[in-house]
């Protein structure tokens, strides 16, 4: 009997998750397998799942249930549950979702293959690893790379330490070689991912900076980024490193959540406000052209209205170059749960829309302010005849974008000048007067 099996994938959540399943999807590009891109087509559908919030549950459950379905109307025969759902609710899977063939946990992702096999009692072949580069679910030109895994900041509000476990860096040496192979499959932006890069090596003696001194020496590699700096973990080396790396663009997400120190103190950061405070004000000095993202929690228990005030406040005078809000969600297991002072869901809605309704204000007005600008952006698609781009200070999917007409024959992965004409709506609208390349 022959073994041909077409697999659909379904990644749900973070960055890190979709590192996760492109390494799944490589390490299944193997003879017995076909990776297709509808449900409807798939023998083997796996679902890779986020547990971070009660919504990011609720839509994994979902999913679940959705694509169970293809096995009476479509050609499903094995639906396969991974990442981390599993690694909190197995037990409560197992017994709610019997349409579930199998759950596979991070630490047995290497031999998912022979999982596979397995479920169709189909005798296993292992085959000599080859160094492929990974399958991407991005475009080409820019790829995730994550450096660790876990976490060791116990924040009050946060189960990823329960459910990852502890901080987990790779070796440096294992990070270059999967980058390089990247690169050298057109890959022009890497971008450095962990619950907190910051963090990285700490515990092999080794750092960020070794790191990115290393990677810098990749030739074609253009463009380095950042993600998820925890504040008090930003160094005046790593400072020093961003500002004089040619290749690491000036570009820092920085997940702050607060600025009153009050609530600081109960969500159990490490960071106060000065040290915030000061740290913006030293990448400013330091590195005039930075540009800061970052996240911000409301709703916290006990977040009295002075503290809301001050976050507010915060924003008026710092004006962050751009910002992601979400409510607090009380999730069972953390020491927020069983917190005193719990705020009403209508309290949540209510600041969460004044203050993304004031950042939209700062941003509009300080964005306005590069029109007649000339930026260097990366190509990452053509809608039309809208060319679809980035800055330096645009990560994927969650910055603010740049759209352009041109008479050139545009691929992604240029790099192309563009003068900056307007923003409106969250777009930069440019033109690429010179029509010119490189």
């Amino acid at each position: 009997m022959s073994f041909k099996k077409k697999i659909g994938f379904i990644s749900l959540g973070c960055d890190k998750n979709r590192v996760d399943t492109e390494n799944i999807i490589t390490k299944l590009s193997r003879k017995e397998f076909e990776i297709v891109g509808n449900a409807e087509d798939a023998n083997i559908i796996i679902i890779n799942t986020c547990a971070f919030l009660g919504s990011a549950r609720e839509e994994a459950i979902q999913t679940i249930q959705e694509m169970s379905n293809y096995k009476n109307c479509g050609n499903l025969e094995k639906l396969i549950v991974v990442g981390c759902l599993p690694l909190l609710l197995k037990d409560k899977l197992l017994e709610e979702h019997k349409e579930i063939d199998c759950f596979v946990l991070p630490e047995d992702y290497e031999c998912i293959d022979e999982i596979i096999f397995n479920l169709y009692n189909q005798k296993y072949e292992a085959i000599k690893s080859e160094k492929n580069s990974r399958r991407l679910t991005t475009p080409l030109h820019y790829a995730y790379v994550k450096i660790a895994d876990g976490c060791n900041n116990r924040c009050a509000f946060c189960k990823i330490p329960f459910i990852r476990g502890d901080y987990k860096s790779r070796k440096i040496d294992d990070i270059l070689e999967e980058v390089e192979l990247l690169v050298a499959n057109g890959v022009k932006e890497i971008i450095l991912v962990a619950q907190d890069v910051t963090r990285f090596g700490l515990e092999n003696k080794e750092s960020l900076v070794m790191l990115l001194k290393e990677l810098a020496r990749i030739k074609k590699l253009v463009w380095i980024r950042l993600l998820y700096c925890y504040p008090d973990l930003i160094t005046d080396e790593l400072i020093e490193e961003i500002a004089n790396n040619p290749k690491v663009v000036h570009y820092l997400d920085i997940p702050l959540q607060h600025v009153s120190n009050h609530v600081l103190v109960n969500m159990k950061r490490r960071s106060r406000k000065r040290d915030i405070v000061e740290l913006i004000n030293k990448l400013r000095r330091k590195i005039p052209d930075i540009k800061i993202r970052t996240t911000f929690m409301v709703g916290f228990p006990n977040e009295t209205k002075r503290d809301f005030k001050e976050l507010c406040g915060f924003l008026k005078i710092f004006k962050l170059d751009n910002v992601g809000f979400f409510k607090f969600s009380r999730e069972e297991g953390t020491l927020a749960y069983d917190m005193e002072g719990q705020i009403e869901e209508s309290v949540k809605d209510k600041r969460l829309e004044i203050v993304q309704r004031l950042q939209e204000k700062i941003i509009s007005k300080k964005n306005r302010k590069l029109k007649g600008h000339i930026l260097k952006v990366i190509i990452d698609d053509k809608v039309d005849d809208v060319y679809i781009a980035r800055p330096y200070f645009s990560a994927p999917d969650v910055d603010f974008y740049v759209e352009f007409e041109s008479k050139l024959d545009l691929k992604p992965g240029n790099f192309v000048d563009v003068l900056i004409t307007n923003f409106k709506d969250g777009i930069f609208l440019a033109k690429n007067e010179k029509n010119s390349t490189y």
